[in-house]
């Protein structure tokens, strides 16, 4: 366990209370600082808990459905409340989502103005099934991952992504704008702002890229127990040429598209095994184990940046693995020097085997239709 471990802050959620959120109708749940396991069938709520957790530290839900999407089926309003302690102090987060109406985030009942002062504030990393659309879908995957994550550390990163994407937006809509003469001024203010802010986007992801990549490939030679070797790379068109030329050069292909063809909202981040694209060759258990590595050095990552010790969501974490990684992983999340978890399983037996090596208390929680309770401890299967 590194030094920065021991000057972080811990930050664990003591409580929380939904209503009407997706299919819970109401919960009131106290949780371990330690481990917090939930159980069940596959569609009883176990991920929707999750993502309740998710949607207080990000004020968005986990696979980017639409607000009114998480109202439970019939009903006009949602509302989450999180109870945290960062070092025995208390923050409360309130959350009120209402049909047609603009959703309401609160810090210890002060209303953000903006959305965006709330992101790093209660650092989570979550690992869940569908991660697999950062292998299998498109490039903006990727950039949303590595966005989501430096923003949780780098606010100058934030407000460069947020400014950058506002000038992107507004040279668009001059692309669109099918005047036969336009003032060339007009397209050369915005960007100036692309090429100021895009600069500073594409230095930092390069220096994440840079500074990120051991520690992934160390997590996935202990998972997969060193029997392949995987790559992250960062590719994007400014390492080639500057973004003022390129945006001069593709102006007027640009128009004819309506859209800016160039620049780092086009950026991708390569998933290479063996030195392949992982999505092209990976079998289900490598693309498992590449994702899980993935998170969990996203989690040694902000330790290191010197954030609060972030809160593990682990979903649905051992499917499609064997039965040796699946040894490792336990291994691995049993350590103190990750703090709060919660993890679902329809599994007991892997619960047991990670409640066996855990040094620190535990919660569970059956899950049922929507309604959850805590239950009497699991016997230890030794």
């Amino acid at each position: 366990m590194d030094k920065n471990y021991y000057l972080c802050r811990d930050m664990i959620v003591d409580k929380i209370s939904l209503l009407n959120f997706k299919n819970i109708e109401e919960a009131e749940l106290s949780f371990s600082p330690g481990m917090n396991c939930f159980f069940g069938d596959n569609g009883m709520g176990k991920t929707n808990l999750l993502d309740a957790l998710y949607y207080l530290s990000f004020t968005k839900n986990y696979t980017n459905l639409m607000d009114s999407q998480l109202i439970r089926h019939e009903q006009d309003f949602a509302v989450l409340q999180g109870f945290y302690l960062e070092d025995k102090e208390p923050e409360e987060i309130y959350c009120g989502i209402k049909r047609g109406k603009k959703k309401v985030f609160k810090r210890n009942k002060k209303e953000y103005e903006r959305l965006s002062e709330h992101i790093g504030l209660i650092p989570l990393v979550m690992i869940s099934p569908a991660d697999t659309d950062l292998i299998q879908g498109g490039s903006e995957e990727r950039r949303k991952f590595v966005d989501m994550l430096i923003c949780q550390y780098d606010k100058e990163y934030m407000q460069a992504l947020i400014r950058y994407n506002k000038a992107l937006l507004q040279r668009n809509s001059l692309l669109k704008n099918e005047l036969p003469v336009q003032d060339i001024s007009l397209f050369e203010i915005w960007e100036e702002q692309m090429v100021a802010f895009g600069g500073i986007i594409y230095e930092k992801r390069k220096v994440f890229t840079e500074d990120f990549l051991p520690i992934f490939k160390k997590y996935y030679s202990i998972i997969s127990d060193e029997h392949e070797t995987v790559d992250l790379k960062y590719n994007s068109q400014l390492a080639d040429t500057s973004l003022d030329a390129l945006l001069v050069e593709k102006r007027e292909r640009d128009k004819l598209l309506g859209y800016t063809g160039s620049g780092i909202h086009k950026d991708d981040f390569n998933f290479l095994l063996d030195n392949y694209l992982i999505r092209k060759i990976g079998s289900q258990g490598q693309n498992k184990t590449y994702l899980i590595a993935l998170k969990l050095a996203q989690f040694r990552f902000l330790v290191e940046k010197g954030s609060s010790i972030p809160i593990l969501l682990l979903d649905d974490l051992f499917d499609k693995l064997d039965a040796k990684r699946v040894a490792q992983i336990i291994h691995l999340v049993a350590q103190p020097e990750f703090g709060q978890i919660f993890i679902t399983d329809t599994n007991r037996k892997y619960l047991d085997e990670i409640l066996a090596e855990m040094q620190h208390d535990y919660k569970l929680f059956q899950v049922t239709n929507g309604i959850i309770h805590e239950t009497d401890r699991l016997a230890i299967h030794r």
